[in-house]
């Protein structure tokens, strides 16, 4: 049973680095551009201590709200009894990262688009909602070509 209720505690495993990602930090992650409005993933990063969000915050997702040379401040809604208040918190740009959330909604308005225009310049419509999974059609089994089998099981034998 834990008795240390410190700022980490029991963050062994969530702020972990990857395999083969141990070590200093690309110098990648710090020319990533970022912008108000832009949808981030906040994921901390144990080789940088500076800046680091609380543990509840590793594997939320937020929009930034402000951009200053070094970290970035975003907003995350955190569920508090039966309502979500408003988080605004100032994360260093090793802890964040862009998210591919809307990755899958974009794709399709502009696969929806471009199907959108042949259709008009065919001079047809076109339905662009998404319909869910439907049922399968009914089909009839034939008995001639699927004879029932009849299955035993195998007696158990001892070879001792």
């Amino acid at each position: 049973m834990p008795h240390s209720f410190g700022y980490r505690a029991r963050t062994r495993h969530m702020f972990k680095r990857g395999f083969k990602e141990h070590g200093a930090i690309r110098l990648s992650t710090y020319l990533i551009n970022f912008r108000i409005g832009d949808i981030v993933d906040i994921k901390a990063n144990a080789a940088q201590q500076k800046g680091m969000p609380h543990k509840y915050y590793h594997g939320r997702t937020g929009i930034i709200y402000n951009v200053t040379p070094s970290a970035v401040g975003v907003i995350v809604h955190k569920v508090v009894g039966n309502r979500y208040i408003e988080k605004r918190i100032n994360v260093r740009i090793e802890h964040v990262k862009h998210s591919k959330c809307r990755q899958e909604f974009l794709d399709r308005v502009k696969s929806n688009h471009d199907a959108h225009a042949a259709a008009k310049a065919k001079g047809e419509r076109i339905n662009l909602k998404r319909i869910p999974g439907q049922p399968r059609e009914a089909r009839t089994v034939s008995i001639a070509q699927n004879a029932p089998q009849t299955i035993v099981p195998v007696p158990y034998e001892t070879t001792i």
